[in-house]
This record gives structure tokens, sequence and C-alpha cells, in this order.
């Protein structure tokens, strides 16, 4: 049985690439989950990687939930469901969320419920032309369970995100980039080449300050600011402590490129 999820390191970049496209990369009824916090764990522990890329193989980045799979739950007792869900899906967001290193979406195709809250919980959004995005749980007779009411107003704002949930329209990748869903659309062919030169730019700086910035990025979106401010001054110490810094200043001060290591 092939993985659903493909894991390659380039350097300092992984590139994760779902790998069902038969069945447009569905995110439940098989092992896409556990694969994917095994691939976070592997990740938090190897200091060598400092960006990752998310992509899907095939004309799908996501279709979400498996909706053949479905049909089972409302034969699960109430909670057996709650359960299933918690130790399940609802895992994928809190892993993304808590990992430091930069996680690139590169959306090369359609991005449906759980498959656009799952480009959501990553920290940057590239589109191929032919992307399309829906929050289509209602059109299913359900929610969002996988953190996309948390995620998506965060990312566009809550009218917009409710108008989303709501009617349960699909939008293509020019009113995605308009609502700040993602932040570039580009051909199809320059998908997987520009998510890449972005990682490059990323992995170019020094990882402790990369690590660190998107902690304080994540932390800001539910702390006070004098709560965040405290944070930053204990990240700031740390990082005026690591050899990347002072490789930095020199590097600066002798007016040469800086040779980052971690």
């Amino acid at each position: 049985m092939t993985d659903f999820l493909n894991y390659e390191q380039d350097g300092h970049i992984v590139t994760l690439t779902m790998n069902d496209p038969e069945r447009r990369n569905p995110l439940t009824g098989n092992t896409a989950v556990p694969e994917f916090l095994a691939a976070i764990d592997r990740i938090h522990v190897d200091h060598s990687v400092r960006a990752v890329i998310l992509t899907g193989a095939g004309s799908a980045f996501s279709s979400g939930g498996n909706v053949r799979d479905m049909g089972r739950y409302s034969e699960l007792p109430a909670m057996e469901l709650r359960r299933e869900y918690r130790l399940g899906i609802q895992k994928l967001p809190l892993a993304l969320f808590n990992l430091e290193v930069p996680v690139i979406a590169a959306v090369n195709g359609h991005a449906i419920g759980a498959g656009l809250d799952l480009a959501c919980m990553c920290d940057i959004r590239v589109a191929a032309e032919e992307a399309k995005f829906a929050e289509s749980f209602v059109k299913l007779g359900i929610i969002p369970g996988d953190g996309g009411a948390w995620l998506l107003p965060r990312i566009i704002g809550l009218s917009r995100a409710t108008e989303l949930t709501l009617t349960g329209q699909t939008i293509d990748a020019r009113q995605a980039a308009e609502w700040n869903l993602v932040s570039r659309v580009v051909p199809r062919e320059q998908l997987m080449p520009t998510a890449r030169a972005i990682a490059e730019q990323i992995a170019a700086n020094p990882p402790h300050a990369v690590r660190l910035a998107k902690r304080l990025l994540r932390e800001a979106l539910h702390s006070r600011l004098d709560t965040l401010l405290e944070m930053s001054a204990a990240f700031q110490v740390m990082s005026h402590q690591t050899a990347d810094h002072h490789e930095a200043v020199a590097a600066f001060i002798e007016k040469r490129a800086p040779v980052f290591k971690g």
C-alpha cells in the first residue's frame, strides 16, 4: 500500500505531498492524520529542517473529509464519535499550530472543507490559478469540526469567514487572493518553484530566529499585548545569545555573506 503522505527532504527543506490523487487526497477514512502527526514529530526533532512545503498529488490539494466514510458516523455512539474527533482530525491543527518550523501550503487544486482548513493550518498559502476553495461543511449538514471556525476568521476576517461557512460557496484563486486567504496566485507550473523560492528565503535565515518569530506570531493570535511583549523579551534574550546572531552581526560589519548553522 502506498503511504498517504510522501516525505522528501532536500537540504533544509521538507516537502510533504498528499498522495491519494484518485480519491482527491481525503483526510479521513485513511491513515492521513497519523501520517501527518508522525511527519510533524519527525520535523520537530530534526533541526536540519528549516521550512516545509505541503502540497497534493493530482488535481486536488485535498477534498477534506471522506464523504463515503461518513455514513458510519451516525451509527456510532455520540461519545465514541466525539472521542474519534478528539483523537483523530483535531490533533492535526494542534500539531501544526505548535510546529515551530514554518509550513507553506502549495495549493495545487481544490481545497474543500477540511482541505481548506488544512491549508489554513499552514503559515503561508500559495495557490495555482486552478485552485478552488470552499468551507463546505454546511452542504453536508455538519460544521467545521477540525478548527476551521477558529482558523478562517483569523485569516480573512469574521464577515468573510461567516459568508464562506454559512453558504458553503466555492471561490476561485483570484477571489481567495483578494480576501487574503492566499498570498500569491501563480500558473500551475510555477506553483512548486514559487513555494520552493519562499522556503529557500526562509531557510537562508537563522533557524532559531525563524522558529521563535513563528511562535510569537502564533501566540499573538490569542495573547494580550503585554503578555506577548513579555514573551518577546524572553525570546529576544535567547536570540541575542545565539551563535547565528553573533555571525549575522559580524557578517554585517565585515560586509560579507553570513553562514548560519542553527
